[in-house]
C-alpha cells in the first residue's frame, strides 16, 4: 500500500462542476490516524532506500598535515519516526510533521597521510532529532481521479554522532567535525525528494478509486466530485456526483438532487451519505433500459400452489377465457410503465411503481395471443444493508392496487384475480428483485478496502452509513 493512505481515503474523488451531490463523505480524526498509522509505515520503508554517496576529501590536521580521506559503503541499518502528525488545515489541505526520527549508519573509511602511510577501518554514525515537514495538495487528474503532490517540504537532521571503529580511528576524531557536516549534508539532500516521491507514489493507488463503478450489464455509477472538499479542523468532507447511469449512454434523468447535510457524528473513521436522488436515478436508469419487466411462466409457480397460470385456472373468473381459449397455458408480462420513486424517512424506505400486467394465452404453435392489461399501482417497503463494500437490500410488499386497462375476453371485476396477483408477486415477481437488489452497487471505494463496524440509518432524504476502514494489501 502507498504511502500515507489516509489520503487515498481523503482524496476519494476528483474535481469537477456540477449542483448538488448525490452522495456524501465525510473523514473523521479516527480516520485520519488510521491513515495516519499506514502512511508512516510505507514511508519509513521509502527513506529506508536512502543511498548516501561516498565522501572523499583532504583536510589539514595540526602535527600531522594534510590528510587524504573517504568515506564508502554508507548503508542504513536502522531508521525509525517514531512520532509524527498528519493535520487537516482548514480550507488549505493536509500538513505532515514528523520529529524526533533518527537514522543509523554503517560504513567503511579509509586515509593517507605522510604520502605513504594508509589506513582504513569502520564507522557508525548516528543521526537524532530528524524533522521533516511537508503540506500536501489534493487535486484531480485528467481522468477525473485524485491526484496528490507535494507543494514544500523541509527536513532537518539535527543532531549527528559519529564512532569510528579499526586502525588509525583516532586520527578521524581530530577532524570529525568535518565529516559530521558533511554526512548530514548528504543526508538532508535526499530526504525531501524521497518524501516527494512517496506522495507521488500514492497516485498510483488513487487511480484505483472507482470513480465509474460497473454496477451490470446495464448501469453504472459515477463518483465524481461535484464541489471542492470541505476542509475543517476535525474533518474532511466530500461531495460527489452519486449517479447511475446507463452502460452505453449517459443520459440525466428528469429530476435533481436536492440538498442535504451530513450530521456532526465521528464515532467512525468514514461517514458515507447517499441521498433518495442515487436510487431514484438507477430507477429511472433500469426503467428505460427496460430491465424492470419480467416473463412470468406457470413452470416459476411452486407445484405444491393450486393455482397455475393457465386459461382453466383464470376461466372460473373470466369464463369467455376457458371458452375462447380451452386447455392452454398463460404467460404474463410484468412490468413498470414509469420510472419507481423511492423515499427516505426515518427508519423507512418506501418504492411507489406503477406498471402493467399483460395476460397472454400460448397457443398450440407457442403464439401469444393477449387476453386483458391491468393498471397496477404498487408500493413496496425496503430494508438496507451493508455488504463487503455495497449497499444492498430487499424489498416486502406493502399494498397493490389494479384497474382494468384492456380486455380482449370481455368485462369482468379485476377484485376476483387480486389473489392470483398477489400470489403472483410474492412467490415469483419480488423474489427475482430481491436477487437482484441482493448484490447490490458499489459503495466509493479506493484499492483492497474493507468497510467494518458498520452501521445504516435511514434519515431524512438520505441515508447514512457509518463505518471503520480496513486495508488489506
Amino acid at each position: 500500500m502507498s504511502p500515507c493512505c489516509l489520503l487515498a481515503l481523503l482524496a476519494l474523488i476528483p474535481l469537477t462542476l456540477a449542483a448538488n451531490p448525490g452522495v456524501k463523505v465525510k473523514l473523521t480524526d479516527k480516520g485520519i490516524e488510521y491513515g495516519k498509522q499506514i502512511g508512516m509505515a510505507s514511508l519509513q520503508q521509502k527513506l529506508k532506500t536512502i543511498k548516501v554517496p561516498d565522501i572523499s576529501g583532504t583536510e589539514k590536521v595540526p602535527h600531522v598535515g594534510k590528510v587524504k580521506y573517504s568515506l564508502t559503503g554508507m548503508t542504513i541499518v536502522n531508521l525509525g519516526l517514531p512520532k509524527s502528525a498528519l493535520v487537516l488545515v482548514p480550507g488549505t489541505g493536509v500538513s505532515l510533521a514528523i520529529t524526533n526520527a533518527f537514522i543509523n549508519l554503517h560504513g567503511n573509511w579509509r586515509v593517507r597521510y605522510f604520502r605513504f602511510i594508509q589506513d582504513r577501518g569502520s564507522f557508525d554514525l548516528a543521526v537524532n532529532g530528524l524533522t521533516i515537514t511537508a503540506n500536501i495538495a489534493i487535486k484531480s487528474d485528467e481522468t477525473g481521479r485524485p491526484m496528490v503532490s507535494t507543494v514544500n517540504c523541509v527536513a532537518n537532521v539535527g543532531r549527528a554522532s559519529i564512532k569510528f571503529h579499526g586502525g588509525a580511528s583516532w586520527l578521524y576524531n581530530l577532524f570529525k567535525s568535518y565529516i559530521d557536516k558533511a554526512l548530514r549534508s548528504a543526508l538532508q539532500k535526499q530526504i525531501c525528494p524521497l518524501v516527494a516521491d512517496a506522495i507521488t507514489d500514492m497516485n498510483q493507488h488513487l487511480k484505483t478509486f472507482n470513480v465509474l463503478a460497473k454496477v451490470d450489464q446495464y448501469a453504472e455509477i459515477e463518483y465524481s466530485m461535484v464541489t471542492s472538499p470541505t476542509i475543517s479542523k476535525s474533518s474532511m468532507e466530500f461531495s460527489l456526483k452519486g449517479e447511475f447511469y446507463n452502460i452505453v449512454k449517459h443520459q440525466e434523468p428528469p429530476f435533481s438532487p436536492t440538498p442535504f447535510s451530513l450530521p456532526p457524528q465521528d464515532n467512525n473513521m468514514l461517514y458515507i451519505g447517499v441521498s433518495s436522488f442515487t436510487p431514484n436515478s438507477a430507477g429511472f436508469v433500469y426503467n428505460n433500459a427496460g430491465a424492470l419487466s419480467l416473463y412470468v411462466t406457470d413452470d416459476m409457480i411452486p407445484p405444491s400452489s393450486p393455482i397455475r397460470l393457465n386459461t382453466g385456472t383464470f376461466g372460473v373468473f373470466i369464463p369467455e377465457i376457458a371458452k375462447r381459449f380451452p386447455g392452454m397455458m398463460m404467460k404474463l408480462l410484468v412490468k413498470t410503465v414509469k420510472e419507481p420513486t423511492i423515499s427516505l424517512e426515518p427508519n423507512n424506505v418506501t418504492v411507489q411503481a406503477s406498471g402493467t400486467v399483460t395476460a397472454y394465452a400460448i397457443q398450440p404453435n407457442t403464439t401469444l395471443s393477449p387476453l386483458f392489461v391491468l393498471n397496477m399501482e404498487g408500493s413496496v417497503s425496503a430494508q438496507l444493508n451493508v455488504t463487503g463494500v455495497k449497499l444492498a437490500g430487499a424489498i416486502t410488499l406493502n399494498k397493490i392496487e389494479m384497474t382494468l386497462g384492456t380486455s380482449y375476453v370481455g368485462q369482468f371485476q379485476v377484485q376476483s384475480l387480486d389473489n392470483i396477483f398477489l400470489m403472483v408477486l410474492k412467490v415469483v415477481v419480488i423474489p427475482k428483485v430481491n436477487a437482484h437488489l441482493e448484490k447490490g452497487f458499489p459503495l466509493p471505494s479506493i484499492g483492497k478496502m474493507n468497510l467494518v463496524n458498520t452501521q445504516l440509518q435511514v434519515l431524512k432524504d438520505y441515508m447514512l452509513i457509518g463505518t471503520d476502514v480496513q486495508f488489506t494489501g
